[in-house]
């Protein structure tokens, strides 16, 4: 089911099918969001829910007994109901199922809150363990935009803009983390945008002042993304590709170490919530 919110100044569709993002357009008519070409990425903004990443050997132990989840976790394939509709607001929630119980052993009621306010999309993420026990979780957002955002540019009229100064998490040939960072040095916190930056698959910024700016010194369409409460920022489209996307990642943990079959209940970054308690984590997109 599509779910459309709109206001004067933007027109939002959201399938209830993962609370994907599916289309953010303009009063002007310009598509912000990625289309989902399968050419390059068949999603357009994927919600990440229990895990951010991928684990090794797609494997993780919860209380010595090991479950096996694939990469980004199970939200983008569970159906949502949508809940408090109105014209700028709607409420997609879903909750554990006997097949999300068989590689997540938790019950959970897991809601994606999208409102509309002027020219911004809010998004919040609210998480309630249904359970006896302590639950372990990670949540992100992974939404594309379309670059060039405007006609008769090209993709590497286009940057990414910072505040704070990033280090950049090193990824093994395998894509886990490594454990190690670096800076990742900018000119005034400007990135330039190409597609050879995303030839070894995501770049994982922290300390990045938790906002990003994608737009062209040419142009007048801009993207502002701001994610004060999660401390990471994945930057990504295709490897090797001319993929005319960028995403913009706000992830709350990082993916499994390079070698290891995680833990749940030490991986650093999770979540850890008691039973019968409610978490949430907001963030925000800026049209312009």
């Amino acid at each position: 089911m599509i779910i459309t919110l709109k206001n004067d100044r933007l027109t939002v569709q959201i399938d209830t099918l993962g609370a994907e993002l599916q289309s953010i357009t303009g009063i002007d008519g310009t598509e912000y969001l990625w289309d989902g070409d399968e050419k390059y990425w068949g999603n357009r903004a994927t919600n990440l829910f229990p895990y951010v990443g991928r684990l090794t050997n797609q494997t993780y132990t919860v209380g010595g007994k090991a479950y096996q989840m694939g990469i980004h976790g199970f939200l983008r394939h569970q159906e949502t109901e949508p809940r408090d509709v109105t014209d700028t607001h709607v409420l997609c929630e879903t909750r554990d199922t006997p097949d999300t119980l068989a590689q997540y052993p938790f019950p959970f009621v897991m809601g994606v809150d999208y409102r509309l306010d002027g020219d911004m999309l809010h998004i919040a993420y609210r998480v309630r363990n249904m359970g006896e026990a302590t639950m372990y979780f990670g949540v992100g957002g992974h939404p594309g935009f379309r670059v060039p955002l405007e006609k008769g540019f090209r993709f590497e009229d286009y940057a990414l803009a910072f505040e704070g100064e990033s280090r950049r998490w090193l990824l093994s040939d395998n894509y886990a983390i490594t454990g190690q960072t670096e800076p990742f040095p900018m000119s005034e916190g400007v990135l330039p945008l190409r597609h050879a930056l995303f030839d070894h698959d995501a770049i994982i910024l922290e300390n990045e002042g938790r906002q990003a700016r994608l737009f062209s010194p040419k142009g007048q369409r801009a993207v502002t993304l701001r994610h004060p409460d999660m401390p990471y920022l994945g930057l990504w489209h295709k490897p090797h590709s001319d993929a005319p996307y960028v995403c913009l990642e706000p992830w709350l943990s990082l993916p499994a170490r390079e070698g290891v079959v995680e833990a749940f209940e030490t991986q650093p970054g999770l979540v850890h919530l008691a039973a019968g308690e409610a978490y949430e984590n907001a963030w925000s997109i800026q049209f312009a």
